[in-house]
């Protein structure tokens, strides 16, 4: 009797712990956003990153991606958003230390927008490719306009809007 009990509770335990690998493997490997710990907000990494897009979460990309989004500041895609050493190694610092941490995609992407999970979740099923044309979404790289918390890394779909 108590093999079986043992064996029913081994049995369980695995189970569950293989479904929450799934979770992960459902976005190709690819750790979704996390939101901001908010024991240690970085206002540096806010105000520099956040004075002209939002300063996307450090979750939506793995540490590699980040060190070289950080490393190429002087030609930040068309712009130069070049910082101090000092702003660049605490950004930094910031953004690898809550980076994604389950990646299994060959590569370090410089943009979220070409993710594997970001792909599968704004795929042509679920955001039609009209969407990204209206003036009030502009672009796939402007998470605001369909997610009001991604500023604080909040994608849940629940809360999801997309403009009209």
């Amino acid at each position: 009797m108590k093999t079986t009990i043992f064996l029913i509770a081994a049995v369980s335990i695995l189970a569950g712990a293989a479904l929450a690998d799934d979770h992960v493997g459902q976005y190709g490997g690819e750790s979704r956003a996390k939101p901001l710990p908010t024991s240690k907000p970085n206002a540096t990494w806010r105000q520099e990153c956040g004075s002209c897009h939002i300063a996307y979460a450090p979750g939506l990309l793995p540490a590699e991606s980040w060190r070289k989004v950080m490393a190429g500041l002087d030609k930040h895609f068309g712009s130069d958003a070049s910082l101090t050493a000092q702003e660049n190694r605490a950004i930094t610092e910031f953004l690898v230390d809550n980076a994604a941490t389950r990646w299994r995609t060959p590569g370090a992407p410089l943009r979220i927008t070409e993710t594997a999970w970001f792909k599968r979740q704004h795929d042509g099923h679920e955001i039609r490719p009209e969407v990204w044309k209206r003036a009030s979404v502009k672009s796939p790289a402007n998470c605001a306009a369909c997610h009001p918390g991604a500023d604080k890394g909040d994608f849940e779909e629940d809360r999801i809007r997309i403009p009209r």
